[in-house]
């Protein structure tokens, strides 16, 4: 079974290879198709990152992101708010998914655009009304994701479908980890090189197991959906010229720059 599994372009359809690190240089053994789909078979095509191959999201969701709010306590008292009695879930669409590197651009309709960096769990298959002790078997794996969130539209809006579901508000990647233990690893953000935000997924109200059974309940979850599991206090704005960086402990970095169009 494969540990880290990459999505990638080197300039033609994306494709998909594991992740083998050597040093300070990372290769990708390309595989014949997508692993949501198909067994897991290598070609024999090694490439190396960088030199035209470039990271893409790890994975588009054919139907959704279900994203998770106030699942921290320290995140839920900073901004005022009390500790949800049960899981607080919203939608992003999957147009708001883009990846390592590309840039998170700021909306015309905000001024306060926030970044937060969370867990993110890849459904591997269909699943409705899993249970906790089973949910695990339906992950395929995990993923470092940022919930950026216009602050002033989530204010104004009630809901928060535009506050969180603009184009780029999803930034995900840089692959996806297979192997990964959610209970207790460090989840952390920077910008511009300084540390915002440094928690822990053992501090989450509702873990990881839990988000994927009661979500089910409600919405069947398909292969390549997307779970976001909250994030840990620390949060802030953004502004154009920024570089964000949100890290998951056991995966890696997904680093993005800030830019508004003109």
């Amino acid at each position: 079974m494969p540990v880290r599994i990459a999505r990638f372009t080197t300039g033609d359809d994306p494709r998909y290879g594991l992740v083998q690190q050597e040093g300070d240089r990372t290769f990708l053994a390309v595989l014949t198709g997508d692993p949501l789909y198909m067994p897991v078979t290598p070609t024999g095509e090694r490439l190396e990152l960088g030199d035209g191959v470039r990271l893409l999201a790890p994975v588009i969701p054919r139907s959704k992101v279900v994203a998770v709010g106030r699942n921290y306590a320290d995140h839920a008292r900073e901004m005022g708010n009390e500790v949800p009695s049960r899981p607080m879930v919203f939608l992003k669409p999957n147009t708001s998914v883009v990846g390592p590197d590309d840039p998170i651009v700021l909306p015309d309709f905000s001024q306060e655009v926030s970044y937060e960096a969370e867990l993110a769990v890849v459904i591997g298959r269909l699943a409705k009304d899993v249970s906790p002790e089973a949910a695990p078997a339906y992950v395929l794996g995990y993923t470092v994701a940022n919930d950026v969130t216009a602050r002033d539209a989530q204010r104004t809006d009630g809901q928060w479908a535009r506050a969180k579901g603009f184009d780029s508000a999803c930034p995900l990647g840089p692959w996806i980890d297979t192997d990964l233990n959610p209970e207790d690893v460090a989840v952390r953000s920077r910008v511009n090189g300084e540390t915002k935000q440094d928690g822990r997924t053992s501090d989450m109200v509702f873990d990881v197991a839990y988000l994927v059974s009661y979500i089910s309940e409600a919405m069947t979850l398909l292969p390549g959906d997307v779970i976001l599991t909250g994030t840990p206090a620390g949060v802030g704005l953004i502004d154009v010229g920024d570089r964000v960086e949100c890290e998951v402990e056991g995966i890696g970095v997904l680093s993005n720059p800030v830019l508004r169009r003109g």
